[in-house]
């Protein structure tokens, strides 16, 4: 990853406001209503006694509302770089025992071999600087017969959509495509003898444009769109709904490795 990369990522997830705002988008227009999170977390296979790792759990909210879950873990840790994304979730998840946060980067985990039953790493892995030092770290930790889940996105979902729209004003496409769902099994299966991958069915109707003009102005590597007034962005939007309505396609989805 270029340096001017690493900074934009880091500038995007040092503090909770900006993710809640791009979820926010999901919570409120989502098709499915079922949510991305709530079907991710309904693959997992955690028995009881089993421990877990999450690398990258940013706010920790897929694990609101899943005490029952967290009860069957005889540990579960939530992992970030971001100590403001730690502190999150250390507030959302308040009052809930056998739970650590720690600082933890995935290209070094700080963790005996064969230490888990499960690793969760979700909508993180494009961004790792050295992904295959850290596929290697996962699968160093985690037990042979354990579980690896990490979801991710594909390369014509939302940026692509929107990245079409702006096009004319000089707008292009800057989503890291290092792990997507047409390349990721290709690199999970150098680590892992079985690679499930699972799609959601999504997209977005979005009947406020504005809403989606702030959702855009929050995403850090988007420079050449922050540049155009939020007028414009808005403009652009209302001029492609039909009816009132947005129709955005998503592409979104999971691999379940072993």
């Amino acid at each position: 990853m270029a340096l001017n990369d690493q900074k934009a990522v880091e500038e995007q997830y040092r503090s909770a406001e900006k993710l809640k705002t791009r979820i926010s988008i999901h919570e409120k227009y989502s098709t499915n209503r079922q949510g991305f999170g709530n079907w991710i977390v309904s693959h997992y296979q955690i028995r009881s006694g089993m421990r877990v790792l999450e690398l990258g759990c940013g706010t920790g909210a897929m694990w609101q509302g899943k005490e029952e879950l967290i009860a069957k873990c005889s540990k579960l840790i939530l992992s970030d770089l971001s100590e403001g994304m730690l502190r999150e979730a250390e507030s959302r998840l308040a009052g809930i025992g056998n739970i650590e946060y720690r600082i933890i980067d995935i290209q070094s985990i700080p963790c005996e071999d064969q230490s888990f039953d499960a690793v969760i790493a979700n909508m993180m892995l494009y961004h790792v600087p050295d992904l295959e030092r850290g596929l290697s770290e996962v699968r160093r930790v985690l037990k042979k017969d354990g579980a690896f889940y990490c979801a991710t996105y594909g390369e014509h979902g939302i940026m692509a959509y929107l990245c079409g729209l702006f096009g004319p004003y000089g707008v292009t496409d800057p989503t890291s495509r290092s792990f997507t769902l047409q390349n990721g099994e290709k690199q999970l299966s150098r680590f892992f003898a079985n690679v499930r991958r699972l799609d959601y069915e999504d997209a977005l109707a979005v009947t406020n444009p504005e809403d989606l003009a702030d959702y855009m102005l929050s995403l850090a590597g988007m420079s050449e769109l922050r540049k155009l007034p939020r007028e414009t962005l808005i403009a652009v939007l209302r001029e492609n709904a039909r009816d009132g309505v947005l129709h955005v396609p998503k592409e979104y989805g999971m691999f379940i490795c072993g």
